[in-house]
């Protein structure tokens, strides 16, 4: 897996780095940040973790008390920036690592910035999966990635992660602690290369990993990255690490120490909850878990279907190139359907990235799908994370929509095809 070799350019909030509360620790006292809990699959086992999706009491990553479809999310951050007037940051970590759940992360994420331009965007992940979104996490302007990296011994990643799945592929033991290490070195020397922010998670864990963090630490350095955090181990009940102890402060504070020699601490972690709101240290109290379960709206009704066509009789036009939709309902007669065009929707300018595809998923958010000749992998993501189902076909129009409404696949679907290599296009992608 490996990433662009022209880096795509950062584009950022205007709030600095200076207003992140996790990043910088003055920043803890005046500004609030909020998880969206959307990524509930992961790709990793660690032997420390418990990931629970509907749990109120703990206060721990990996824990939320729901979980959230993209659209959700983004009403979300409206509901709290209403009432955190001091919010900054949306981060997404979880409940389970938010690039084995890409669609969604950068989907949600993509709509909050069509909403709140202004706000900080940053994921919290394992870094198996981020070489693979290096561009789009930049073309976002996701401005501060954490990543967890808890060695950088093969044999001991080994010891602390049960399985690692890479696509279809299961690992263990020794390879799955290679694979992960070069990985997170990739995601970490990607990032930097694309202006990120880069942040290093390590587990202390007594007898596993303290006696690797100074080296840790060193290759962080080298990559780049631009702080570390070391977390005790915190021994969850269910979990091979369960019985551990948790270290002690002098092993703690010579760990850091250790770290130091190389690169910038962080020692002011609360230990984030995969629904975290407000201040750092904030209680997950009732009035934020209220906030949160209001957001599980019921599903939109979607009656409609979008086409690009360049003279609305075929579907014979990119996604990227159409300056308008063509809008169909189902007027079904004798109870087969009956396509009916309704509405002809301009699509937004060219140009915006991301950001263009989540202006355009809130534009067709009354459409169940969307029928092209062909799109880009980034607004493929996107819309699909936007609740739109996506085809890729030609022929009639008549005869894609209503296989489409009769809950079939277009009979010409075509398969998924390379943006860059199989359209007319100037080759660059869509955005």
């Amino acid at each position: 897996m490996t990433a662009s070799t022209t880096p795509a350019t950062l584009s950022t909030s205007p709030l600095s780095t200076s207003e992140h509360p996790c990043f910088d620790e003055d920043a803890r006292s005046r500004t609030a940040r909020v998880h969206l809990p959307v990524a509930p699959r992961c790709n990793v086992q660690c032997n420390y973790c418990n990931r629970k999706f509907d749990c109120v009491s703990e206060s721990r990553p990996g824990v939320s008390s729901t979980v959230l479809s993209p659209e959700e999310a983004a009403d979300y951050v409206d509901r709290v920036r209403a009432e955190v007037p001091n919010l900054a940051v949306v981060g997404i970590a979880g409940p389970g690592d938010p690039f084995a759940n890409a669609t969604k992360t950068l989907a949600s994420l993509a709509l909050v910035k069509e909403r709140h331009p202004d706000l900080l965007l940053c994921v919290s992940s394992n870094g198996l999966e981020v070489p693979a979104h290096l561009d789009a996490i930049a073309e976002l302007g996701i401005s501060h990635v954490t990543i967890t990296m808890n060695t950088v011994d093969p044999d001991v990643a080994g010891q602390i992660y049960r399985w690692v799945r890479d696509g279809r592929e299961i690992l263990r033991g020794r390879a799955a602690g290679e694979l992960i290490i070069a990985r997170q070195k990739e995601a970490i020397a990607g990032l930097k290369a694309r202006g990120v922010t880069v942040k290093i998670n390590t587990i202390l864990v007594p007898g596993v990993t303290l006696d690797g963090i100074a080296d840790v630490a060193r290759v962080a350095a080298e990559l780049g990255a631009d702080t570390m955090n070391n977390l005790p181990l915190y021994p969850v009940d269910g979990t091979p690490f369960g019985e551990l102890r948790a270290p002690d402060p002098a092993e703690i504070a010579t760990a850091r120490q250790a770290a130091e020699a190389h690169i910038a601490q962080m020692t002011h972690c609360q230990r984030c909850r995969a629904d975290a709101v407000g201040m750092l240290g904030d209680d997950h109290d009732q009035t934020a878990i209220d906030r949160l379960w209001a957001a599980k709206a019921p599903a939109k009704d979607r009656p409609y279907i979008a086409v690009c066509s360049q003279e609305g009789y075929l579907v014979n036009q990119h996604l990227g190139g159409a300056d308008f939709l063509l809008i169909y309902e189902n007027t079904s007669v004798d109870g087969r359907p009956s396509p009916r065009l309704i509405d002809k929707r301009r699509t937004p300018p060219t140009g915006g990235g991301a950001g263009r595809w989540a202006m355009l998923a809130g534009l067709i958010s009354d459409c169940q799908a969307l029928i092209c000749h062909q799109l880009g992998g980034t607004p493929r993501m996107v819309l699909k994370g936007a609740g739109v189902k996506v085809f890729e076909s030609d022929g009639l129009i008549s005869e894609a929509v209503g296989d489409v409404f009769a809950g079939r696949e277009p009979r010409r679907a075509l398969p998924e095809r390379d943006c860059k290599t199989s359209c007319d296009g100037p080759g660059t992608g869509c955005g």
